[in-house]
């Protein structure tokens, strides 16, 4: 099994240089607490909660906002607090339970801990309190939160300042830009993406229920070490594939051509998030392939103009354009010049989700300021609404579907229906879908694309070949 990127060996979680990063963008928006004023910033981490009327915890999801500034994956209970002035950042370890111990082992010393994360001192939960009150009453420091959600009812909770937006700003903002370190760790998980998207591929011929995809994905994805999804797999297959976050994963694949797995693995809580799309047997339909083609196209185009200083909207109004160009050119649109449909907004109902989002800790991470109230309905689901910059991580996943729901909608205005083709539209709907998804750092010259697994359609239709020649019997493809 992989251990991990082997440059970051012997290397720590760069936690306080990220705790210093929060500091710089706060004081942008709240220049008092650079001197005279002081400031500190309190986050919890999760805490393991029961599932209801049961004795058994969910599985714990590390807050995001909290690792950021401890690099603690797994420990529940824990809190952080960063003294502005002092930059001095101390991570507070739950105390030892002597029963917990006995079903768990022993969790990490206060040295032990002090030695693995990149922070200045270590103390049990049990001294939080008490720094707090000294903090807040003897030396006038205001405690700044996200929430206290894990926390409400301890005492000390009255003591922080909860929900501030300038503090949320200059966490989002940090989060937003990635170093070095978090870059390794994208990459890593990335790789295990790759290795797993290339196995479904390759195991293909033999699937034939949507489970078995999402089985092998995962299965893959934790024999390399990733015991955690980035989200759940989306697997679908022919009509199936028209349902954007499509989640049943459990239909039979008899009698259908097209298959869409949107899948990522997780690297030390750091995302990946890939789609791919095959034929079932190796042979693209001339429908499923046309399609294929109009969003690998839309992806390409879209990819080439990614640079600092890019307005997202405009590379989205792009994929639409792209989009429309194919349509014209498959008889799908008619009656109008491409500017003429690309104002009448029907292509949203082709593709009505954004052309891409943030990636980072969260799968749809934070900064991306999207407006789910935009009056304009291609803009709507747009999840990045700014300029992009160097260190961005973003996803470059344009698609088209034929979705009976949404097309409805287009054929009910007047205005729209007139450009499409229904006889000829027809003939694509059994596709149901296409999404073609890599994920994309843009540095200071251009871009770099995380994600190795092809994308080129003569490619996969050989690989998914070449599984069948295999054998139909079960096997596994070893990554």
């Amino acid at each position: 099994m992989q251990q991990g990127p082997p440059e970051l060996k012997g290397k720590k979680y760069p936690a306080k240089s990220h705790a210093l990063k929060v500091k710089q963008h706060f004081l942008t928006k709240r220049p008092e607490f650079s001197n005279d004023k002081q400031a500190a910033f309190l986050i919890a981490g999760s805490n393991l909660n029961l599932y209801p009327y049961c004795d058994q915890t969910a599985p714990l999801r590390q807050n995001r906002y909290f690792h950021y500034l401890t690099g603690v994956e797994q420990i529940s209970g824990a809190f952080v607090l960063f003294e502005l002035l002092k930059e001095k950042l101390t991570l507070y370890l739950p105390e030892i339970d002597e029963d917990d111990v006995m079903w768990s082992g022993l969790p990490l010393s206060l040295k032990e801990a002090k030695e693995q994360f990149d922070v200045d001192e270590t103390k049990y939960v049990n001294e939080l309190e008490k720094d707090l009150n000294k903090l807040t009453s003897e030396d006038k420091t205001t405690v700044f939160t996200t929430d206290t959600d894990e926390y409400s009812t301890q005492s000390f909770a009255s003591l922080v300042l909860a929900k501030d937006n300038d503090f949320f700003y200059a966490l989002d903002e940090s989060r937003l830009i990635k170093d070095d370190y978090e870059l390794s760790l994208m990459r890593h998980a990335s790789k295990i993406t790759d290795n797993s998207h290339l196995a479904v591929m390759s195991a293909l011929p033999i699937e034939k229920n949507e489970t078995h995809i999402h089985a092998e994905f995962l299965y893959h994805s934790i024999r390399q070490g990733s015991k955690f999804q980035s989200y759940d797999p989306i697997c679908c297959s022919g009509p199936n594939c028209g349902t954007l976050h499509y989640v049943k994963n459990d239909d039979s694949m008899a009698g259908k051509e097209s298959v869409l797995i949107d899948a990522g693995a997780e690297w030390k809580c750091y995302a990946s998030d890939v789609t791919r799309c095959f034929p079932i047997n190796g042979e693209w339909t001339k429908e499923h392939l046309e399609i294929y083609t109009a969003v690998l196209d839309m992806q390409t185009q879209v990819m080439e103009k990614i640079k600092p200083g890019v307005a997202w909207e405009d590379l989205h109004f792009l994929a639409h354009r792209v989009l429309i160009d194919h349509f014209l050119k498959l008889g799908i649109f008619k009656n109008g010049t491409k500017e003429e449909i690309f104002k009448s907004k029907v292509s949203g109902w082709f593709l009505p989700h954004g052309l891409g989002h943030l990636l980072g800790m969260d799968t749809h991470d934070v900064g991306g300021y999207p407006n789910y109230e935009d009056p304009d309905p291609l803009l709507r689901y747009l999840r990045l609404r700014r300029k992009l910059q160097a260190g961005m991580v973003v996803t470059d996943e344009p698609g088209i579907y034929f979705s009976p729901f949404l097309i409805e909608h287009a054929l009910k205005n007047p205005e729209q229906k007139k450009y499409i083709d229904e006889e000829v539209m027809e003939k694509y709907m059994y596709v149901g879908g296409v999404r073609i998804e890599d994920d994309i750092l843009v540095t200071e010259e251009g871009y770099e694309n995380l994600t190795g697994i092809t994308s080129d359609p003569v490619e996969i239709s050989r690989i998914v070949k070449k599984g069948l020649a295999r054998g139909k019997e079960g096997f596994h493809v070893i990554v």
